[in-house]
């Protein structure tokens, strides 16, 4: 890992993730990808956060050479909407999975019972769609997005809460992050399913 001295030109030598996507027209979680399988320079802070050469970007940008293999399989992959539930309810776990799948769309769909199981998920699967009750045992909801908010996982990931509190309640436990999504129970399939939807079509759109 590079030394702390690389902190002070991070202004002109380095971009974040989001920075990279914008200037390559790509989805934030393909220029993730493409720092994993070495397409572009890249390497994290203590922080967990992803730092990447912006020469590597430009020489990327400007190059009329074809993607390397695992690039092009990247790009397919934006096609691909993976998401993760965190719910405590067994039956509505089920249902979720069943009317996701249902769809007919190109997805996976992964679930957690609390918090603590979704952590673990998110880290093993870096989904790009939360949908996330908030009162669970364990860790609830609030704690889940609370603890995410201060990792790098949280770059590039849609979330949505779903619940039975009313809007009151929940801004009485501490509110949530106005780029959250609210669905209140019970469960509106029709409005996921648009949201994913536009999800995918707003990676195609980048990616063009």
């Amino acid at each position: 890992m590079m030394n702390t001295q690389m902190d002070s030109r991070l202004s002109t030598d380095f971009c974040t993730t989001r920075e990279a996507a914008r200037i390559l027209g790509i989805s934030i979680r393909t220029a993730q990808l493409w720092v994993e399988n070495g397409t572009l320079l890249g390497w994290k802070t203590d922080g967990g956060h992803r730092r990447i050469s912006l020469d590597s970007v430009h020489r990327l940008h400007q190059s009329k050479q074809p993607l390397t293999e695992a690039a092009t399989e990247n790009i397919q992959a934006q096609d691909r909407l993976n998401i993760l539930v965190v719910e405590d309810d067994n039956l509505l776990l089920r249902l979720y999975k069943s009317q996701i799948e249902a769809w007919g769309m190109s997805l996976s769909v992964a679930t957690a019972h609390n918090g603590i199981e979704g952590l673990i998920l998110i880290g093993r699967l870096s989904p790009d769609l939360l949908i996330s009750d908030l009162v669970m045992p364990e860790m609830d909801g609030f704690g889940l997005l609370r603890t995410l908010a201060r990792t790098p996982y949280r770059e590039g990931m849609e979330i949505v809460v779903v619940t039975a509190m009313e809007t009151a309640e929940i801004e009485a436990a501490g509110g949530l992050p106005r780029d959250i999504k609210v669905f209140h129970k019970p469960v509106h399939f029709a409005e996921l399913r648009l949201l994913c939807e536009q999800i995918l079509l707003r990676r195609r759109e980048l990616a063009r």
